[in-house]
């Protein structure tokens, strides 16, 4: 600007003015960045319900898709613009256990000392259709190390032959099985499943495992029957998309 003349017009009544001048190396100009990468995680439905908004727009062309599924892991995966590296995208659904089936650890291995489990199971009352069950279960889960015990306390004493005593114990004390009803899956409706208890004994240490024959074969019913429906919905949306098994 060096030689050019400023013609500044100050408003009325202001005698005095500042300017400031700064001077720019180069274009002021944004970089050019490469386009956002699409990676989504949601459940099951993710890739039907991402096809059904964008099927019909430019950001899918069925042939240069492919969707990838696994009835072992639950899982669909959908990759579109799989030609190119800039506009690729993915989108991913799963079927994922509920997290509150999962603390109860039922069919994982998880062990449960007795107190640990009948606070568990007091404080998820509401996962029992008979709120008495619950607390004649809790009552007698909180006092099940007590009990064992003194019982083998009692056995020492008068013959010192515990196999037998440890074998009643765990049979009398608790129920063998009790029922709640609980979603098993994220996103489901509420199963109504029966629990066996199964308790352990090492001298004076007490543990229990919770198994379900029940909750595993609605899990078996459950991994063909999402995928299948699920499959049967993206083909009514986009026919032309490759759908391929792992």
């Amino acid at each position: 600007m060096q030689n050019e003349k400023l013609q500044i017009n100050l408003a009325a009544g202001m005698e005095r003015g500042e300017i400031i001048l700064r001077e720019v190396q180069g274009v002021n100009e944004l970089p050019v960045k490469p386009p956002v990468k699409i990676k989504i995680e949601g459940t099951i439905g993710s890739v039907q319900e991402f096809l059904r908004q964008r099927v019909g727009t430019d950001q899918i062309e069925e042939k240069r898709c492919h969707i990838l599924f696994d009835r072992d892991k639950i899982s669909i995966q959908l990759v579109y613009n799989e030609h190119d590296e800039y506009l690729r995208g993915e989108i991913i659904g799963k079927l994922e256990l509920n997290p509150k089936f999962v603390e109860f650890g039922i069919n994982s291995g998880k062990v449960w000392t007795p107190s640990e489990l009948g606070m568990f199971l007091k404080m998820n009352k509401s996962f029992f259709l008979d709120k008495g069950e619950n607390m004649k279960l809790v009552s007698e889960l909180m006092n099940f190390t007590a009990t064992v015990n003194n019982k083998i306390d009692k056995s020492i004493k008068e013959s010192g032959d515990r196999t037998d005593n440890f074998s009643q114990i765990v049979n009398s004390n608790l129920p063998k099985t009790f029922t709640v009803s609980i979603p098993i899956f994220k996103g489901c409706s509420a199963e109504t499943i029966e629990i066996e208890t199964f308790a352990q004994i090492s001298g004076r240490d007490v543990a229990f495992v919770l198994l379900s024959p029940g909750a595993n074969q609605v899990l078996e019913e459950m991994r063909d029957k999402v995928i299948d429906e699920q499959l049967s919905k993206i083909k009514e949306i986009a026919s032309g998309i490759a759908i391929i098994e792992q």
